[in-house]
C-alpha cells in the first residue's frame, strides 16, 4: 500500500486529511514569546490575531528529520511504501529534513518536492490521493505529479505589504509609500520561488486583474481544470474570484480553503494563493 504524508503547509482541511488517512508533519511558528506547531498548537484564527498584534514577523522552521521519521514509522506496515510531498525546497528546509529521515528507515520512502505551498501543494497531495486510490504505482504517481508541477500556474496576492516590511524584504519607507498609494502586489510562483509580477492600485482593481490573469493563463477555458484558492482571512475575495471564473471561464471545480500560519506569515492578512 502507498501511504501519502505531507507537511502542514499544504493547508488542506482536517476533514480531508482524516478521510484520506494523510498524516501531517507540522512546521513550527516562532513568535518572540512562544513557539507553536502548525495545525496542532495554534489555529489560523489564533495565529492571525497574534501576528497582527506583534511588532515582529513570526518565523517558521522546518520539521526535524526525527519528526518525519516518527510519522513514517507510525504510518507504514511491512510491505508498504510512503510518498512524502513537501513544501517547496526554495521556501523551506522541510524537503531536506524529509530526505534525511528517509535515510534513517528501511521503509521505502519517496520524497517529492512540490515546488509550491498552500494551494499548489494541496492540489498535488489531492492528485496523489486520487491516483493512489485508483491503484496507480508509485512511479506513475510521481510521473504525473512531475508533469503537473511543471505546468501549474500559481498566483500569490498580497493585499497588504506589512509582512514583507516586517520581514525586511522592503523598507519601512517603501511600505509606507505603498500603503499611502494603496498598492497591492500580485506575485507568481516560478520554479518553487515567489517573484513579483504586477503592482496594482486598489483591491478592487487588483482582484479584477487576478481574474483576468487566470483567464489568460487558462486560455479562457477552465472547464477541465480544478482551481484551488487559499485565503488569509479573505473569504470575500476568494468567493468573488470563484464566481467570476465559473461565469467567465466555465470552471467546474473551485476549491477554497484557509491559508495556515506557515504561508500566512508571508502573505499577511488578506492574502490569496491561487493555483491551477
Amino acid at each position: 500500500m502507498i501511504h501519502i504524508v505531507s507537511d502542514s503547509s499544504c493547508d488542506l482541511p482536517d476533514e480531508y486529511l482524516a478521510a484520506h488517512h494523510i498524516p501531517i508533519v507540522p512546521l513550527t511558528i516562532i513568535f518572540p514569546d512562544a513557539e507553536y506547531r502548525e495545525k496542532i498548537d495554534i489555529t489560523p484564527e489564533e495565529f492571525y490575531k497574534k501576528m497582527t498584534s506583534s511588532n515582529t514577523l513570526p518565523k517558521t522552521t522546518q520539521p526535524s528529520p526525527a519528526a518525519f521519521l516518527k510519522v513514517f514509522e507510525e504510518t507504514a506496515s511491512p510491505g508498504d511504501e510512503i510518498l512524502c510531498i513537501t513544501i517547496s525546497s526554495k521556501l523551506s528546509g522541510t524537503f531536506q529534513s524529509a530526505n534525511v529521515a528517509k535515510t534513517m528507515t528501511s521503509i521505502p520512502v519517496t520524497v517529492f518536492d512540490s515546488l509550491a505551498a498552500s494551494s499548489g501543494h494541496a492540489l498535488q497531495v489531492m492528485k496523489a490521493v486520487d491516483m493512489r486510490d485508483k491503484g496507480c504505482s508509485m512511479a506513475e504517481i510521481v510521473d504525473a505529479l512531475s508533469e503537473f508541477r511543471q505546468h501549474m500556474t500559481i498566483f500569490v496576492y498580497l493585499q497588504t505589504l506589512e509582512n514583507i516590511v516586517k520581514g525586511g524584504r522592503i523598507t519601512r519607507f517603501q511600505g509606507t509609500v505603498a500603503s499611502i498609494m494603496n498598492i497591492k502586489l500580485i506575485c507568481e510562483g516560478i520554479e518553487g520561488e515567489v517573484v513579483p509580477l504586477e503592482k496594482v492600485r486598489g483591491n478592487k482593481r487588483a482582484v479584477e486583474r487576478l481574474i483576468s490573469l487566470i483567464g489568460e493563463r487558462g486560455n479562457g477555458d477552465l472547464s477541465n481544470t480544478t482551481v484551488c484558492i487559499t485565503h488569509a482571512q479573505n473569504l470575500q475575495d476568494a468567493e468573488l474570484i470563484k464566481t467570476e471564473i465559473i461565469n467567465r471561464y466555465n470552471c467546474q471545480n473551485v476549491l477554497i480553503y484557509p491559508v495556515g500560519p506557515t504561508v500566512g506569515a508571508y502573505t499577511g492578512i488578506g492574502g490569496l494563493v491561487i493555483t491551477f
